[in-house]
Parts: C-alpha cells; sequence; structure tokens
C-alpha cells in the first residue's frame, strides 16, 4: 500500500519574518489527507528566484505532487509566474479567459484596469489554467515528468476556491490514493505523559496501519487515531474499533468524540437540550463570547456578554457587592459567584460563565500571583468556582481561561442539568 506523496510550497518573504502566518497549508493539508494524500513536506521559501528553483528542484524529486502558493500578485516583487515560466521552458502568453475575468471584476467594482493589471492574464503556454473565480490571478497546472506542479495565489480565500472548484475534484482521478482515515478524541484534565502512561498496552498493541498521535493544546488533550488502509470500508471499521477501546479507557477524561473547537462542544450540548448561556468576562475581556459565537448557529443559545474589566462595572451592571470587592479583591471565589448570579439575573439564561484573573505580565501580588485566575459556572439554583494557576504569558493565559471556563460549565451541565 503506497502512499502518494505531497509536499507544499509556500512563497513570499513575509512569511519567512513572521509578519503573515502560513494558515495555507494547514488547510491544504487537510483537504489533502481527506482524499488519501499525504503531505509529507511543507516548505516556505523568499522572493527570490534561486530560492523557488532550488524548492522546485527539491521537491519535485520527493513528491508526486507539488502544491505552490504566492508570488502570483500584480507587483515586482511577484515572480513566481515567470520563475514558473522559466522552469517550464515555456513564454509568457494571454489567456482569454482569465482577461475576461479580470475584465470582469474590474468593470464591476467601477474601477479603471490598469496594465498591471491586464498583465495577470499571461500565463506560461506549457501549462493548464486554473480558473479563479475569486480573484484575477488565475493557477497553473504543470506536468512534468510524471509529477504535478500546481501554483495558486497565496490569498487563502481565492486559493481555496480553485482547491475545491477545480484541483480537488480531479486529483482522485489522477491518484489511487490509500483510504487515510483519523478520528480524534478530545480530552481534558489529565497531562499528555499521564495519559500516554494509562494508555501504554493499547499504544503497543496497535496494528501496523493505525498510529496515535497526542496533540496537546490550550486545555485540551487531542488523541488522534490515523489508520490507512486499501478500501475506506475496511479501514473505517478497524479504525472504529480501536477508537471505541480508546474511548472506554479514558471515559472520566472526554470532552467530545469530534475534533471540534471547545465552543462547539458547549453549542452541541447546549442545543440538544434547548438552553441557553451568557457570560461575564474580566480578565478576557469577551474572549469567551467569541469562541461561542464562532460557531455557526451559535444564536440559538448564546444570548450576550457583559464585559465587565472595571470593578465599577461589576458593581453596576452585575450587582456584585461593592462590599465583596473591597474585601475579597476582584480576582476572588466570592467576586466569580456574584458575577455570575449577576450576569444570570441580567440575561436571563440558563446558565452562566464567569471569570476573573490576573493575565500578566504584571498586576501579580505574593497572595495573588500573575495567572491567577478564578472560574465560576453555574444555573439560579447552584453555581461552583474553581481556581486556577497558570504560568503562561498573557494572550495564552486568556486563551487557557476561555478553554477551562468553557469546560467547567460543560461538567456542570452534565452533572446538574436537566
Amino acid at each position: 500500500m503506497e502512499k502518494i506523496l505531497a509536499s507544499i510550497i509556500t512563497i513570499g518573504d513575509e512569511l519567512l519574518i513572521g509578519q503573515t502566518i502560513d494558515t495555507n497549508s494547514a488547510w491544504i493539508a487537510q483537504q489533502l489527507n481527506a482524499i488519501g494524500i499525504w503531505v509529507h513536506r511543507r516548505v516556505a521559501v523568499g522572493d527570490t528566484r534561486e530560492a523557488i528553483l532550488r524548492a522546485l528542484d527539491e521537491e519535485g524529486s520527493l513528491s508526486s505532487l507539488i502544491l505552490i502558493t504566492g508570488g502570483l500578485g500584480p507587483t515586482a516583487d511577484d515572480i513566481t509566474k515567470p520563475v514558473l515560466c522559466d522552469y517550464f521552458g515555456g513564454v509568457l502568453v494571454q489567456n482569454e479567459e482569465a482577461l475576461q475575468n479580470v475584465l470582469r471584476i474590474f468593470e464591476g467594482r467601477g474601477l479603471p484596469t490598469l496594465q498591471r493589471n491586464l498583465d495577470q492574464a499571461l500565463v506560461p503556454d506549457t501549462c493548464t489554467v486554473v480558473p479563479n473565480k475569486r480573484g484575477t490571478a488565475p493557477g497553473m497546472w504543470f506536468e512534468q515528468n510524471g509529477k504535478i506542479f500546481i501554483s495558486m495565489p497565496g490569498v487563502p480565500y481565492e486559493m481555496q476556491g480553485m482547491m475545491l472548484d477545480y484541483i480537488l475534484p480531479r486529483l482522485p482521478e489522477i491518484y489511487d490514493a490509500p483510504a487515510v482515515l483519523h478520528q480524534t478524541l478530545l480530552t481534558s484534565g489529565m497531562g499528555e505523559s499521564f495519559v500516554a502512561e494509562r494508555i501504554a498496552d493499547f499504544e503497543t498493541a496497535l496494528p501496523p496501519n493505525i498510529k496515535l498521535a497526542y496533540l496537546p493544546s490550550y486545555g485540551l488533550l487531542k488523541l488522534r487515531l490515523t489508520a490507512f488502509g486499501k478500501d475506506k470500508l475496511t479501514t473505517a471499521l478497524a479504525l472504529t474499533q480501536q477508537f471505541t477501546t480508546l474511548k472506554s479507557l479514558l471515559t472520566d477524561i472526554t470532552v467530545d468524540e469530534e475534533d471540534i473547537p471547545m465552543g462547539a462542544v458547549l453549542g452541541k450540548l447546549l442545543k440538544a437540550r434547548g438552553q441557553t448561556v451568557a457570560t461575564a468576562e474580566s480578565c478576557t475581556g469577551g474572549y469567551i463570547a467569541h469562541l461561542l459565537t464562532l460557531i455557526p448557529g451559535s444564536s440559538a443559545y448564546f444570548q450576550g456578554s457583559v464585559v465587565s474589566y472595571a470593578n465599577e462595572v461589576k458593581h453596576a451592571l452585575l450587582n456584585v457587592p461593592e462590599a465583596t470587592l473591597a474585601a475579597h479583591g476582584a480576582v476572588s471565589e466570592a467576586v466569580v459567584l456574584a458575577m455570575v448570579n449577576g450576569v444570570l439575573d441580567t440575561m436571563k439564561t440558563d446558565y452562566a460563565i464567569a471569570v476573573s484573573g490576573i493575565m500578566g505580565p504584571d498586576g501579580g501580588s505574593p497572595e495573588k500571583p500573575v495567572g491567577t485566575v478564578w472560574v465560576a459556572v453555574g444555573d439560579k439554583k447552584r453555581q461552583t468556582a474553581v481556581k486556577y494557576q497558570l504560568r503562561y504569558d498573557r494572550r495564552h493565559n486568556i486563551e487557557m481561561t476561555a478553554a477551562y471556563a468553557i469546560n467547567e460549565l460543560r461538567k456542570f451541565i452534565l452533572a446538574n442539568g436537566h
């Protein structure tokens, strides 16, 4: 059972200096993996002819499929197209379909069409043009020595359109790829090394075609089983059997059986019960609400949030007693419990989340060092609070707090929900 290997080359100085984060490679890899093509190399190179040529040679010697993004814009630093033209021994010619696409876009926007925009319709005569319905730069499909090279714009929206409309539907017709299937278990509450110790015998007994990966993230540990096989049905059956065994070993720390964000986990639970939630956020500044509203359909269960960063807002909008704030401080069990009750009264929801903490890098004290966080969850009948001591920088402390808070409410609902 031979893997079909692919490489991804991303082009742009902005990627190398960290100005732009490469999200294209991750998205492309997910899409290819879903059709059985294994991405084993991801390479980022700058906007230089030498770097691009070297990457084409190296990846072409290793992979059957090479996907390239970036460097197809209308400015002088976008050199991918002329380099590819030379590499595949062609000359630039005007593609009528691409030209009409450029004219349509600019006329539709009421903008003048510059020569550099018209030049985007120039493509090497050695390529097959990949239509770009979302932008002006066409993609280019080259075949050489049994290898396929596909160049696409670096703009994620445009690249994804080309992949979905044209490239992904064609690849299964070309490659007889093996089935590659994944199942992921989301867990929380136990460190990676302790989980590995608990399931050591299970991992050792896995068949050769099924691999286990540990994927720690903020407040969560994902356990992904990946199975390879000749056909999807047999592979899926073997994977499901192993996944069922894995779940049985970790029932006490399982969060969900799908690889979905924490906001979606909570949303799925609330939607199934026809219940609602609101948040009262201090240290996270609305980030929990942001995670919840990222999920399509969240209006069915998310009512709103009070971002009560200042003590005056906690008192005025959430009715946290001034005496409680004075006696215990904003970062305390008493205050977050009061915040839960306050937002339940304000939003009239079934459940609420409240958080208050010291995210850093300043603001800590010997009694409450940086990273001290109180999380409270509950309904009108009962509330519970838990303290966390985080150890990261400000951004990561906020992300960890949000993940922990959402999971605390998930556990509360399962234990006490109606």
